[in-house]
């Protein structure tokens, strides 16, 4: 992997990703861009824990443009867009429109603490990029070749390093979402990584489960949870040397698979090149498998969950990748209601046993 940084008009940063060296050195930005002045904020929800961001630039983000439009495609004479080059194979920059904001990252710390008061509000000290999968913008993910996805694991995994080293930082997200239905505004192939001054509820909820669970029974929850799943057996998708592809047992959503790699770590930095080299495969294989459940494109939200940069028993987290889709035909959608949205009480109209013999029906 080669990487290349450079910086657009108004200062943001822009890293290419390569398989080679033979690319030229970038060209410079020619836009003439208004300087950099929104400021986003946290506000802390006293009787939940939650951080909520409040960024109301974003307001005036493009949305949905049109191929001849896409701000996420390489620049053309007659249409300069947030990459300057001509091509690329991987591309990550600074979101133009971001929930968090870079310069107030070492300016006002969020960190709960002791007394903390009810109203509470800092700065949204963090960093959002846009990572561009292809230069292609009619591709979906599910079309790439496996070389091209170990170089977008490798520019995840450069991200999740470089992130997690700032200060402020409390954990890095990686994901992508697909489909207008999953609230999409951009149709080329892209995803976002957050970086979260914050950890988020989620993952403090599993870091509260795997240290609870090792207090109980000395073991680790989530080398368990696999363990149990692949000797059930009933909603194994696939699985490889390497990695395990399964429905959960308590799924949420009507199609959901979770990706496990066999040898536990707690990011993406410690991932070994095994299991690396070995992701391409399965992943593309459960996009691809997503992509014929229906006869319409299959949206979806595809989401890496890591341990916190810094925080207590991260060790116990496993790095997964949670895939899921919030429709349940191609007629239907997954509408979350009032259990679902005030409460946080899912329900599933597919069944996990159901959903895994339709996941097993389209695959190859």
């Amino acid at each position: 992997m080669h990487r290349r940084s450079a910086r657009l008009a108004d200062g943001r940063e822009i890293i290419y990703f390569d398989r080679t060296s033979e690319r030229e050195r970038p060209p410079a930005d020619q836009r003439d861009l208004p300087t950099r002045t929104a400021v986003s904020r946290v506000r802390y929800d006293a009787t939940t824990g939650d951080w909520v961001m409040v960024a109301g630039h974003r307001q005036t983000r493009n949305f949905a443009p049109g191929a001849d439009d896409c701000p996420l495609c390489p620049s053309r004479e007659g249409h300069l867009t947030e990459i300057p080059a001509a091509d690329y194979e991987v591309v990550v920059f600074e979101n133009r429109f971001p929930a968090l904001t870079t310069d107030e990252l070492v300016a006002d710390s969020i960190t709960p603490q002791s007394g903390l008061p009810l109203l509470h509000e800092a700065a949204a000290a963090g960093r959002c990029e846009v990572v561009c999968f292809s230069s292609d913008h009619d591709t979906t993910f599910a079309e790439l070749k496996a070389d091209h996805v170990r170089l977008v694991v490798d520019a995840w995994t450069d991200r999740t390093r470089v992130l997690s080293a700032l200060a402020g930082v409390a954990q890095v997200f990686c994901f992508e979402n697909r489909g207008a239905e999953m609230g999409v505004s951009q149709p080329h192939p892209h995803g976002q990584i957050y970086a979260f001054p914050f950890v988020t509820t989620r993952t403090s909820r599993m870091l509260n489960q795997a240290r609870a669970y090792r207090n109980a029974h000395d073991r680790n929850l989530f080398d368990d949870l696999l363990d149990a799943e692949i000797a059930d057996g009933r909603r194994v998708v696939r699985a490889t040397d390497e990695w395990v592809a399964f429905v959960p047992f308590a799924a949420r959503w009507p199609y959901e698979v979770h990706l496990y790699p066999r040898h536990r770590s707690r990011d993406l930095t410690r991932m070994d090149e095994a299991h690396r080299d070995a992701f391409a495969a399965i992943y593309l294989d459960m996009l691809q498998r997503f992509e014929r459940l229906f006869d319409i494109p299959t949206p979806y939200v595809s989401a890496w969950h890591q341990a916190p940069a810094a925080s207590a028993g991260a060790d116990e987290f496993a790095v997964h990748l949670e895939l899921f889709t919030n429709r349940r035909s191609s007629e239907r959608m997954k509408v979350l209601g009032g259990t679902e949205v005030a409460m946080g009480a899912f329900s599933n109209d597919v069944g996990p046993e159901q959903a895994v013999l339709r996941l097993r029906e389209v695959g190859d």
